[in-house]
């Protein structure tokens, strides 16, 4: 199992957990208890906790790997919160300017803020969202590249190791990344680790990084880390988000940008 991790909290030791699973598909409660340096009390009940979230499935002596978390479908998630996104996207829309070389993830608020940036010139986009992509070949004169790998259907999203395809291209000048959920301690989160790990890939290409969530991703619950607080520039967020988290991510130096809502919910 390598080398023991101690002194995680239950978020942390979640992480643990998954990471050794998806490596292995099956872990052990004894094994895990001794890396983690905890008790198989311990590791019982995290175990437990993961399979009321669909994260993997209980077995006699530990636990099997599950079906792939699905955050839900992209054009579910495109009708979620759409006054929010919009006036979002509308906020960090000027921040691109014409022959920028940005990167969007496969988010929808960066498919809200994709409908923004159509009008601009030069543009280079590169994306692992195929609606995004679409988008841009079909209703601009952008140059769109779309790094390779497997194709999640319910994300309409490529999963792969996209910092392969990126590497010794160039710095790209912004990058712009959504979230399933906004957590003071550990910044940006996503329940799929494939779609955590391709933001991971962009991010560490972008000389810049700004993340996009919407009020309703403060406070809720998600399992990997897609981009820590101080890896970001700046979030971008509504009027809704939490104070506490707020104030905690703008006292640990990350400028949270929160911007009104004025479009009619619907």
């Amino acid at each position: 199992m390598g080398d023991r991790v101690p002194s995680l909290d239950e978020h942390a030791r979640s992480q643990a957990i998954l990471s050794v699973l998806g490596a292995t598909g099956r872990v052990e409660v004894n094994d895990l208890a001794q890396r983690l340096e905890v008790s198989p009390v311990t590791i019982r009940k995290d175990l437990d906790a993961l399979e009321q979230r669909a994260a993997l499935r209980r077995v006699r002596g530990g636990a099997v790997a599950a079906p792939m978390v699905d955050e839900g479908s992209f054009e579910t998630r495109m009708r979620s919160r759409r006054a929010e996104k919009t006036a979002i996207a509308r906020a960090v829309a000027p921040l691109v300017r014409d022959g920028d070389v940005i990167a969007l993830d496969s988010s929808t608020t960066c498919h809200y803020l994709a409908r923004e940036l159509l009008d601009r010139r030069s543009l280079v986009v590169i994306t692992n969202s195929l609606p995004t992509a679409t988008l841009f070949s079909e209703r601009s004169a952008a140059t769109v590249l779309v790094p390779g790998g497997v194709v999640r259907r319910s994300a309409r999203s490529v999963i792969g190791v996209i910092g392969d395809v990126l590497a010794g291209r160039g710095r790209i000048d912004k990058g712009f990344i959504g979230a399933h959920a906004v957590s003071a301690e550990r910044g940006l989160l996503d329940m799929a680790l494939e779609e955590a790990q391709a933001k991971q890939y962009l991010a560490t290409h972008c000389r810049s990084l700004f993340g996009l969530a919407d009020s309703g991703k403060f406070g809720t619950f998600s399992l990997h880390t897609a981009a820590r607080p101080s890896e970001l520039t700046a979030l971008y967020t509504d009027e809704g988000a939490d104070p506490a988290v707020v104030a905690a991510l703008e006292e640990a130096g990350l400028p949270v940008r929160r911007v009104a809502v004025t479009e009619e919910r619907r």
